[in-house]
């Protein structure tokens, strides 16, 4: 005998960056708050992340987003990647937006959502553009010098919804066919970082952006080894807070984030004490609509361990 679960899923991309909204199908989680029922799904419902996120269903730079009740703000969601759970997502977030408006959930407006690290808003436009308000970003570290294969690297560690390690002194072009290095690199230096600070799971290189309207570009590593195709969100926000903290960006001046890929995120900035409150602002596409079938009698029903 041999049963069949279904998850329903919306898919988007935010800039060239994926994101799976689970909309149905997943256990019931438990807790009070967002932080504590994607706790609990972590220490429960590891299963139903991997099948989602990892082949063959998903792969790995594939972003998931668990949409769940909140009882301070009109959305709750956890999101998921492949190796486990994200405390914030900015493309993620986008991404979201764009599916709830695909589903006639929200109009254009703002909308509160409570994430495992904070309640946020964010605001659809008309034209489907979406500013997400995130939660208070800050640097922790200034100018941490590390050593990767004889060279010398010079980075923040900042915070943006995740943990960031962020590099300007390179000699690496951030362009799409210097990815494979630029993945080795990034690796190789989070490593390092995670010596003196374990809690950085980002690794941001920053460069010349390709389009001189935009102020700068990068190429992120995510924690489970793929690169981001988005600005990103968070760690656009990092790079916020750094500039500020440097008095190189005025408050509501924008800075334009170019991606390795091309795509444009942006940003902004309102002073919040020790920290500021960025503001991010791009554009999702929904690409489909399904379900997911995990068959009991599949081998791989839990995904391909990476």
């Amino acid at each position: 005998m041999f049963s069949r679960l279904q998850l329903s899923i919306i898919d988007s991309h935010t800039g060239g960056e994926p994101t799976r909204v689970v909309m149905g199908g997943w256990p019931e989680t438990v807790g009070n708050s967002v932080k504590e029922r994607t706790v609990f799904a972590s220490e429960n419902h590891e299963g139903f992340r991997r099948s989602v996120i990892l082949e063959p269903r998903g792969s790995d730079i594939l972003v998931g987003a668990l949409l769940l009740p909140s009882n301070t703000a009109d959305f709750g969601v956890a999101f998921f990647n492949n190796v486990g759970w994200l405390g914030m997502c900015g493309h993620g977030t986008i991404g979201l937006a764009a599916t709830l408006a695909d589903q006639g959930l929200i109009t254009p407006g703002p909308t509160t959502l409570e994430t495992p690290v904070g309640t946020i808003t964010f605001h659809l436009a008309e034209n489907g553009d979406v500013t997400l308000n995130n939660v208070p970003s800050f640097r922790r570290t200034k100018n941490l010098a590390i050593e990767v294969d004889g060279e010398t690297y010079v980075g923040d560690v900042a915070y943006g919804g995740n943990w960031f390690f962020l590099v300007t002194s390179h000699s690496f072009s951030i362009t799409l066919g210097e990815t494979e290095s630029l993945t080795h690199l990034a690796w190789k230096i989070r490593q390092q970082v995670n010596r003196t600070h374990p809690e950085v799971d980002h690794v941001e290189l920053f460069g010349k952006p390709l389009d001189p309207n935009n102020d700068s570009r990068n190429f992120v590593l995510c924690p489970g080894k793929a690169y981001d195709r988005s600005p990103c969100g968070t760690g656009t926000s990092a790079k916020i807070a750094c500039l500020a903290e440097d008095g190189k960006l005025l408050p509501g001046e924008e800075w334009l984030q170019e991606s390795v890929t091309g795509s444009v995120f942006a940003a902004s900035y309102q002073p919040g004490g020790q920290w500021v409150i960025p503001s991010i602002r791009g554009r999702a596409y929904v690409t489909g609509r399904g379900v997911l079938i995990l068959d009991t009698s599949d081998p791989l029903i839990w995904g391909l361990a990476p």
